[in-house]
């Protein structure tokens, strides 16, 4: 048989943890896929926070650091200061980056800090149960919104791209999804260019948006969770560069 995919080899070979139909996976390896075409691997080093994303460290065979909820783009500025030859990225729910981590995404984008941030929007905490996240839609059913979230009780979802793209310190901001192959070629571009600036010494930070099924606190099937990105998220959170 012909051999049409080989595991890239930043991507450890190991089970996965994550739920059925979860975009982590996805998003771990256009990650690694990234950091082995650049040729980077020995000089990268990932910033995972708490949630669902800080377990990226079991799949990506580069340095991690695990850091306190939100604290992030903070760590990662200390750590470029200090190592300005790394490549240093940070992988972020948003649970994390939009709430908790808020302070530290926009003050590390508005001083222009040069690092690489993914940011996965499923629009839910996923680790925790399920409950409503910055990013929760209007009438999204969570598990402390089972009316759905009302703009009244609980304000209106947090828009990080659009927001970040407005400072003058991020260089690039732009907002993909996993939502069908083609969606996933895309979000790999915008990967790879994020890492590029980094790499070639652009100056500020680059931002990556990634709509991220999660089918089991959206209590859909993989199929349907993919098809209500579509149909729902991008809606609310429309794809697409923002800057640079």
């Amino acid at each position: 048989m012909k051999t049409v995919f080989t595991r890239t080899p930043t991507l450890k070979d190991c089970p996965t943890h994550y739920c059925p139909g979860c975009g982590h996976g996805i998003a771990h390896r256009l990650i690694a896929e990234t950091i082995d075409e650049l040729d980077i691997r020995g000089r990268t080093i990932g910033i995972a926070p708490v949630g669902c994303a800080v377990l990226a460290y079991d799949y990506l065979d580069v340095d991690m650091i695990e850091v306190a909820h939100g604290r992030a783009p903070a760590v990662a500025t200390g750590m470029k200061r200090t190592n300005p030859d790394r490549i240093i990225f940070s992988y972020q729910g948003d649970g994390d980056l939009a709430s908790i981590g808020a302070a530290e995404i926009l003050h590390a984008a508005h001083r222009g800090e040069q690092i690489t941030v993914i940011f996965i929007n499923n629009a839910v905490y996923g680790m925790t149960g399920g409950q409503m996240a910055p990013t929760t839609m209007l009438e999204q059913v969570t598990a402390t919104t089972p009316d759905g979230r009302t703009a009244a009780n609980h304000g209106y979802p947090l828009q990080v791209s659009e927001l970040l793209a407005m400072l003058p310190g991020t260089i690039y901001v732009e907002r993909c999804a996993l939502s069908s192959v083609a969606q996933v070629r895309k979000t790999k571009k915008a990967i790879r260019h994020a890492f590029e600036l980094q790499l070639n010494g652009a100056a500020g930070l680059a931002l990556v948006e990634v709509l991220s099924p999660c089918p089991t606190y959206w209590r859909m099937s993989p199929a349907k969770a993919m098809e209500w990105i579509d149909s729902h998220m991008t809606k609310v959170f429309p794809l697409g560069r923002l800057k640079g």
